[in-house]
Parts: structure tokens; C-alpha cells; sequence
């Protein structure tokens, strides 16, 4: 775990607020000098703690109508092969390992109910996969990749 004192964590905050902001903004902003946001924002890239700089689209105006959760039950010693398989498939946004009542959870999205029964026959009907349980998202109330823990 990487430490973040206070000014990390304002730089961090007002990333997420405005990603755009410019260095100089930045700085303004969490009232540092320019030169200190700049190497501050290095380091904090340096230690991993921003991977990188992604644009955020909305799935539904480029069509992509149909979100989906997927809880799989997988068949034992098959685990990474399985995720893998399904990791590959370019619907599927993310793959996780769980405990529950599943072995694993897989995102996707789809453009309608007829990519929807396709992804299901070609990709969570895979060997491996013991069976499915699939979930579809009616209405997303909040979603976000990173909620900073502080």
C-alpha cells in the first residue's frame, strides 16, 4: 500500500473532480506551487497509484443498450482458464474472483437481447463454466471505477 499524505490526497480528489484540469489549475487549486503539483503528480504515477488517463464514455450513446452480471459457477482446477476465456471477449468489461454463492462475477454489456443470447452461447457456455446466472441491469444508480478511501 502506497502512503498518501494530504496533498496527495487533494491532487488525487480534484483529479477526479476535473481529470482536464492543467497543471497550473491543479496547483491552484490544492494551493501548491507549479513545480510541486508537476513532480507530486509524477510520483503519485511513479508509485502506481494513477495507472493512467482513460476516457469515460457513456455506453449508451455509442449503443451499448444492455448491461449485464454475470455469477458463474466453475468447474474446479478451471478457474484461470475459464476468467481468461471469458476476459477475452470484448462485451466483457470485468472479471472478478468471489466468495459466495459464485465462483467468479463477469461484467459485460450489449447492444440488445440478441447480442445478449449470443455472448451467453459463446462465452458463458463455455467448457468449464458448470452453470450461469445472469443478471440484467435495469437501471444504474451509481457507478464508478475508484472511490478514494478518504
Amino acid at each position: 500500500m502506497v502512503e498518501l499524505d494530504a496533498v496527495d490526497k487533494k491532487i488525487i480528489l480534484e483529479l477526479l473532480e476535473e481529470p482536464k484540469a492543467s497543471l497550473r489549475s491543479l496547483a491552484a487549486s490544492v494551493g501548491i506551487a507549479l513545480g510541486t503539483a508537476s513532480s507530486r503528480l509524477k510520483s503519485l504515477q511513479d508509485r502506481g497509484v494513477i495507472k493512467g488517463w482513460l476516457v469515460d464514455l457513456d455506453p449508451a450513446a455509442i449503443g451499448w443498450e444492455m448491461t449485464v452480471i454475470v455469477g458463474l459457477r466453475i468447474e474446479k482446477g478451471q478457474m484461470m482458464e475459464v476468467q481468461q476465456q471469458i476476459a477475452a471477449d470484448p462485451r466483457v468489461f470485468s472479471v472478478y474472483d468471489v466468495t459466495g454463492d459464485f465462483d467468479s462475477i463477469a461484467m459485460a454489456r450489449v447492444r440488445n437481447r440478441e447480442q445478449l443470447n449470443a455472448l451467453t452461447k459463446e462465452v458463458f457456455s463455455n467448457d468449464g463454466i458448470i452453470r450461469s446466472f445472469t443478471h440484467v441491469v435495469l437501471n444504474t444508480v451509481k457507478e464508478s471505477s475508484v472511490v478514494p478511501p478518504f
